[in-house]
């Protein structure tokens, strides 16, 4: 299963569960579930069927384009990255 990393601005809606762990064969699919499985992580990610311009995602160390379709395996770690504001 591919093991999700939690941004901490999210875990409001994880239980506080910084990491789960997840079996989707697409980011498209890991999103979905995420949300079936916690409610309004869609919300938080995306922007219609896209991901938020503000989020980066990181599969296997590797940035995506922010493209939904990438391929996971059993082994993959996503990271959301959220943009972080400050001064």
């Amino acid at each position: 299963m591919a093991t999700v990393f939690i941004p901490a601005q999210w875990r409001d809606l994880t239980d506080q569960q910084s990491r789960v762990e997840i079996e989707a064969p697409s980011l498209r699919e890991l999103v979905d579930q995420l949300d079936r499985r916690f409610p309004g992580i869609h919300t938080r990610l995306c922007q219609g069927d896209a991901v938020r311009p503000s989020i980066q995602i990181s599969v296997d160390g590797i940035l995506t384009s922010r493209n939904l379709r990438t391929p996971l395996t059993s082994e993959s770690e996503v990271h959301f990255l959220p943009a972080i504001g400050g001064g």
